[in-house]
């Protein structure tokens, strides 16, 4: 008796990976109909799934503030009658902000693992002492690495120096008055990081 040897392995194995990968289920269909007696009959798929999503995210923020007030001075010297002598006003106002957001949830979130596969065989009329086989196998795989990197660097130097106030060597000394120094400094940092 002549024995016929049927096997469906990479054309079925082919059309589970392209519609795997397509649709992320690997649905699979064959079929082996009337061969002869003592034949062979293989029906095999072979569905691999594999996802790689490596994110790297290095961020650097610098964030420098010098700041320097400096109010002159009054004075009031070598007069029969002083006058008054005032300093004007010095004033340093800075506002720094700083928002930082990254997102990776994307790169895995909209990849979803494969829906059961919806694999279907059918082997029929082989003869008799036929050895029929039908096997699937599917394997699925996600590997995500997320590196964040953050430096954050907030500087703030702030000199304020109010002037002197000299009233001397007036018969009369009037008033003198050294002026307000003032800075103001607001800094903000916000860092939002998604995997």
């Amino acid at each position: 008796m002549k024995k016929i040897r049927t096997t469906i392995t990479t054309g079925v194995a082919s059309l589970g990976l392209v519609v795997g990968m397509a649709g992320f289920a690997g649905a699979t269909t064959g079929t082996i109909d009337t061969t002869g007696p003592n034949s062979e009959n293989h029906i095999e798929s072979d569905l691999k799934w594999e996802v790689d999503v490596d994110n790297d995210n290095d961020v650097d923020v610098d964030n420098d503030n010098d700041q320097r007030a400096d109010s002159g001075d009054a004075r009031t010297s070598g007069n029969t009658t002083g006058g008054d002598a005032t300093s004007g006003d010095a004033s340093n106002d800075s506002t720094t902000s700083t928002s930082l957001s990254i997102d990776n949830s994307g790169s895995a979130g909209s990849w979803s693992m494969p829906s059961s596969s919806s694999n279907s065989a059918t082997i029929e009329n082989t003869g008799p002492r036929s050895d029929n086989t039908v096997e699937f196998d599917s394997h699925y795989e996600l590997d995500v690495n997320n590196d964040n990197d953050v430096d954050v660097d907030n500087d703030n130097d702030q000199n304020a120096t109010s002037g002197s106030a000299t009233v001397s060597g007036n018969t009369t000394g009037g008033d003198a008055t050294s002026g307000s120094v003032s800075n103001t400094s607001s800094t903000s940092t916000t860092i939002s990081i998604r995997n």
